[in-house]
């Protein structure tokens, strides 16, 4: 079933917990705007796009297109990328509403476990101390992408490492 651009914006609002005057005053624009996207009365701007995918956590493909992909593959060899030529995408919202994101090229990740070195971005920050990088790697060899660990502390922070 097909799924309008409004009312995925309607779903995506109420996922974050935001109101049409927060996504408005986020993005620049009236709540008005905001309404008339989400009841399919009018489409955003095609430049702001880019700032509404960032701001629900998704891609702007996700947005507009109807067949969502899976958050997760398992590739078969003759289809996979090699791994220095991808990205490990940490994402991180506090309850407290902090956002953290980080996006590091797998060769350089593999490169500092090869010679013992930790990530600052990562072992730094406690929502990310349990993630075992060097088992998300071997994941990564065997063909898994996409959505590879999400995790929601008990006091309501969600912690995300996807694989593209």
């Amino acid at each position: 079933m097909e799924q309008s651009l409004g009312k995925k914006l309607f779903a995506l609002r109420r996922e974050h917990g935001l109101t049409q005057d927060t996504v408005a005053e986020r993005l620049g624009v009236s709540p008005q705007a905001v309404s008339k996207w989400e009841n399919d009365s009018s489409c955003p701007d095609v430049m702001l796009l880019p700032q509404i995918a960032q701001l629900y956590n998704t891609t702007i493909d996700a947005l507009l297109n109807n067949n969502p992909e899976p958050e997760v593959a398992i590739l078969p060899a003759e289809k996979r990328k090699n791994t220095d030529d991808m990205i490990l995408h940490i994402i991180v919202n506090s309850s407290n509403g902090d956002k953290v994101r980080v996006n590091l090229p797998l060769v350089l990740v593999k490169t500092a476990l090869e010679v013992g070195l930790s990530l600052p971005q990562v072992a730094g920050n406690p929502n990310l101390q349990n993630i075992d990088l060097e088992k998300v790697l071997l994941l990564v060899d065997r063909g898994l992408i996409g959505k590879l660990v999400e995790v929601e502390s008990a006091n309501g922070d969600i912690v995300e490492i996807v694989v593209e």
